[in-house]
């Protein structure tokens, strides 16, 4: 196993437990706009998962396996929880981009160190998307439509439902 290869696995790994952290996290945002905003980044991450997965692949690694999302634990409920969700993945965003841009950039291989660099730049504007939800913006993925009124009620806490 090349060194290229660890390296994609060891981000593969932490981008995941990433994933699953905002899986979790978006069961407890119930506001319309901020948990629009997590479904957005999950898809992203998942799309991104996929490239990292196939360079590992394509360098004849191994994918590291995914573990289901659990609850996520954080004080106060409701609104009061979402706050806290929301600073923490900041917070979080930051200290990944912080701890993988190094990395990225002592890479060899362009190819590889471009696609990260991609995915470093969606966690910085993952992070700007959780402070702005955190203090009330509501035009996170674009404007309203003029003349509409404010969204009532919250999101359910599961993604799916069978």
């Amino acid at each position: 196993m090349t060194d290229l290869t660890t390296l994609l696995q060891e981000f593969y790994a932490d981008k995941l437990a990433e994933l699953l952290r905002h899986i979790a996290g978006a069961r407890l945002v119930g506001q319309y706009d901020a948990n629009n905003a997590y479904q957005y980044i999950i898809n992203r991450e998942e799309t991104q998962l996929s490239w990292v997965g196939r360079a590992i692949v394509d360098l004849d690694g191994s994918v590291p396996s995914a573990k289901e999302a659990g609850d996520r634990q954080v004080s106060g409920k409701g609104a009061a929880a979402a706050q806290t969700v929301m600073q923490e993945d900041a917070q979080r965003a930051q200290a990944f981009h912080e701890r993988w841009q190094p990395k990225v950039e002592a890479m060899t291989n362009a190819r590889h160190r471009g696609m990260l660099r991609i995915i470093l730049g969606e966690v910085l504007e993952q992070k700007r998307f959780f402070e702005q939800a955190r203090v009330g913006e509501m035009n996170l993925l674009g404007r309203r439509t003029p003349g509409v009124g404010e969204r009532v009620g919250e999101v359910l806490p599961t993604r799916w439902l069978e």
